[in-house]
């Protein structure tokens, strides 16, 4: 008899509940966040091993039929077109049932917010420890950032909810955790891992807190309204010293920009400081996610990107901090705006995408309103995805792109805008230049009616040169349309695997 089991015993408890665990058909892995319901319309959802701890007690020592549906995977219908089953529901006794996964990437687990692994303690697979049922009393937060400072993963978070009142912080949440293993300098020179470095448990958080015990904001800039960074980056300073640099923004409650700044890391405090202020009117600036590549015959360059690396400036202090530095990869005249509409050509004709100071980029969602209105030609375009099945447009929204040696190719991880869902729907590239273009696109995750936005791939956590890759995104009921929240989820970071030898994504391969 397990330990939980004794507990419920000796405490004079009802009998044991009785488990159920779903499992992906082609891994046999718990699958997390799938929708257990009852003919009375009672909705249970399983915990990021996958599994439900069932213990209605009007329900228990009967025939109970449960439909089973989740985002991106299917249940197999019976006769009448029903997608579920009949368990008869024993104490203490437990089924096993396989789902089909439609997506290609396999869902893995929730990375933050209460009870992750609750059904698991309450089964007794997991101590409370292991389970993560409450860190820094957190119940959700949005959209991650990321950077290696001073050999530890730096993590941040948006706007962050608390579990004592409805409202939480909106100064950006940070932790620490170690890191996998030894990295390279350099993205063409991954190390070989031939097993996955995410804990099996999702990643223990060493969280900033305030004497409470809640996170507390870790980027504290004056005025009014919440404070977003991005951009996460390090660059030298001097030849051993490194800082740890963003960009941030306030933001007023119609979620308009009003003030932009670049912040630097407090490691004393364990906060960032204002650094220096980011005109409004400056054309490029630090943003999204960062990769430090050596171009122009031996430079390093900080090179920008979200998804698409359209930004970038030299990877020092000086630098970093002089916004007359930053180029843009962008096809307009140099010193033209957006308004203008003004592409540079060449002698013959043709318009020149190349890197332009004081010159705005033209991202993957301004280039197909250009295109839509006849200010760009479709062939000229680089960020232009079409998808692989049907050539319709895709249109990238947020997300990384990261060298991949397995492949031997950039490849790209984006949510699209206005798909089948808001911004649930998330779809693999790859190009032969981080400049693109991008070849055809396949979709590797779906959710229905949900959103699932700002996809960052972690590739310090590459498995196999790349092989296998882990994406983190924001799974949110915002921006979908959809009034219900799937508790304990919504609002909440999510981890994806994606086997890039999987050969649904063949059709992606540029030559």
């Amino acid at each position: 008899m397990n330990y939980a089991i004794a507990l419920w015993l000796l405490a004079g408890s009802v009998a044991a509940p009785f488990e159920i665990q779903i499992l992906d058909k082609a891994t046999q892995r718990g699958v997390p966040l799938v929708e257990l319901e009852t003919t009375a319309g009672v909705v249970y959802v399983t915990d990021s091993a996958g599994v439900v701890a069932f213990d209605e007690s009007g329900l228990m020592n009967t025939d109970v039929w449960f439909s089973i549906k989740s985002h991106g995977y299917a249940y197999l219908p019976d006769g009448f077109g029903f997608r579920g089953v009949k368990l008869k529901t024993t104490p203490g006794q437990r089924a096993e049932l396989e789902i089909t996964r439609l997506n290609i990437a396999e869902r893995v687990c929730r990375l933050s917010g209460s009870d992750i692994y609750r059904d698991s303690v309450l089964t007794g697979h997991l101590s409370p420890e292991e389970g993560l049922l409450l860190r820094a009393k957190i119940t959700g937060y949005d959209s991650v950032q990321g950077a290696v400072y001073r050999n530890q993963m730096y993590w941040f978070w948006g706007d962050t909810n608390r579990v004592s009142y409805p409202l939480g912080h909106f100064h950006m949440t940070g932790a620490t955790t170690s890191l996998p293993g030894p990295l390279p300098s350099e993205p063409f020179a991954l190390p070989l891992r031939k097993e996955s470095t995410f804990p099996r448990h999702g990643l223990n958080y060493n969280y900033f807190t305030d004497e409470d015990g809640f996170a507390r904001g870790v980027c504290q800039m004056i005025g009014q309204g919440p404070t977003w960074i991005d951009g996460v980056s390090v660059v030298k300073d001097g030849p051993r010293d490194e800082l740890m640099l963003a960009a941030y923004a306030k933001v007023r409650p119609s979620m308009e920009v009003y003030r932009r700044g670049i912040a630097v890391w407090n490691g004393a405090k364990g906060s960032f400081e204002h650094a220096t202020t980011i005109p409004l009117t400056s054309p490029a600036y630090p943003y999204g996610h960062p990769q430090t590549l050596t171009l122009n015959g031996g430079e390093a360059y900080l090179v920008f990107g979200d998804p698409f690396p359209n930004v970038r400036v030299k990877a020092t202090l000086k630098d970093f901090l002089d916004l007359t530095q930053y180029e843009a990869f962008t096809p307009l005249q140099p010193g033209s705006t957006l308004k203008d509409h003004q592409l540079e050509r060449d002698a013959a004709g043709h318009i020149v995408y190349d890197w332009k100071r004081n010159t705005p980029v033209l991202n993957g969602v301004d280039e197909a309103e250009w295109i839509k209105q006849g200010h760009l030609p479709v062939e000229a375009a680089r960020w232009h995805l079409k998808a692989a099945s049907t050539g319709k447009t895709v249109v990238a929204h947020r997300g990384t792109v990261r060298w991949n040696p397995y492949r031997q190719r950039w490849v790209l991880i984006a949510t699209e805008i206005g798909g089948t869902s808001m911004l649930g729907e998330v779809w693999y590239a790859e190009a032969q230049a981080f400049t693109g273009p991008f070849g055809p696109a396949v979709k590797i995750i779906t959710h229905d009616k949900y959103s699932f936005y700002n996809p960052r791939h972690h590739y310090e956590f590459d498995v196999d040169r790349g092989r296998v890759i882990h994406v983190e995104g924001t799974y949110t009921h915002t921006f979908s349309g959809n009034d219900h929240r799937t508790p304990r989820y919504d609002y909440n970071q999510m981890l994806y695997r994606l086997e890039l030898s999987d050969e649904r994504l063949a059709p992606a391969h540029v030559e």
